[in-house]
């Protein structure tokens, strides 16, 4: 299993949104960057997730599952971007800022913290475990 952040402005799709999708999920669509759109196609089903709301909160507010391997993005034609699906799994009790794991021992190395600005990326094992013990949440 591999773990991955997913990154989300709250006013355009938010945990809340999320949530509301159940277990058939949703595109993880409008990813623009080759990056990004690189580490999706490495994603296979039951891989998780941190959801992280950006902008203002700057923070892991939730866990999610990879419901669907990459596929084309349906809200282009353009056959360069794909996407996968995500489901939510549970919401963290403890939002985890952005500030938290740039201070946190073991996290200095992140990619959130190394190149925030990315909308998919990957998180190692013992990232995964170190915030998830933040968020109070078992990994």
């Amino acid at each position: 299993m591999a773990y991955w952040l997913f990154k989300s402005e709250p006013s355009t799709w938010g945990w809340d949104d999320q949530v509301a999708k159940g277990d058939a999920g949703e595109e993880w669509d409008g990813v623009r960057n080759y990056q990004a759109r690189n580490f999706m196609r490495e994603m296979n089903l039951g891989d998780l997730g941190f959801f992280y709301h950006s902008l203002k909160e700057k923070s892991v507010v939730g866990i999610v599952e990879v419901c669907a391997e990459a596929h084309p993005d349906s809200k282009t034609d353009d056959d360069r971007w794909e996407c996968v699906d995500i489901k939510a799994v549970k919401a963290v009790k403890t939002p985890v800022t952005l500030d938290r794991i740039k201070t946190e021992p073991g996290l200095e190395d992140m990619v959130l913290v190394k190149n925030s600005r990315l909308s998919v990326q990957p998180v190692t094992p013992e990232e995964w475990r170190i915030v998830c013990a933040l968020a109070g949440v078992d990994p």
